[in-house]
């Protein structure tokens, strides 16, 4: 449901919100999430347009949240990389439905909204202070390739 972009969006801003109020690098960012560096900058970039980071070039520079964690939404991340796209006209193009969405399509409507609602109301505080027994992010060693036993 959810793009590659918009998941690594989210490990980059949980990553920062854990960090906050300091700034990281591009290179910090990167080896915490595992994000490739450049597909990383490109991401950062959006943020920064969406008002969610800010960054600072030169030395003590870096990438920082533009607000506090408990400021921040995962439905704010979310806009500002690809933002939730509701269904309001019939995607068919069909004339005779219009803007009255057909049983179906009122159905997925409803559970984007859902999505939504639930996004809207999660600040990044409450992610990372949520009891688990892992954190949002790729903290421990890469996962290793599963072994095949051969008979």
């Amino acid at each position: 449901m959810f793009s590659q972009t918009v998941e690594y969006a989210l490990r980059a801003v949980v990553y920062l919100a854990a960090e906050a109020p300091a700034a990281r690098t591009t290179g910090q960012i990167h080896a915490a999430t595992r994000v490739n560096q450049a597909y990383l900058s490109k991401i950062l970039q959006g943020l920064a347009r969406g008002g969610i980071v800010t960054t600072r070039r030169g030395a003590g520079g870096g990438v920082a949240l533009a607000r506090p964690p408990a400021a921040l939404t995962i439905l704010d991340v979310v806009n500002a990389v690809e933002p939730v796209r509701r269904i309001t006209t019939c995607p068919l193009g069909l004339a005779a439905h219009g803007a009255r969405l057909c049983p179906l399509h009122k159905r997925m409507d409803a559970a984007l909204a859902a999505v939504e609602a639930a996004f809207r109301d999660t600040t990044l505080a409450e992610v990372l202070a949520e009891p688990s027994e892992s954190v949002p992010l790729c903290d421990g060693p890469a996962p290793q390739p599963l072994k095949v036993r051969r008979k």
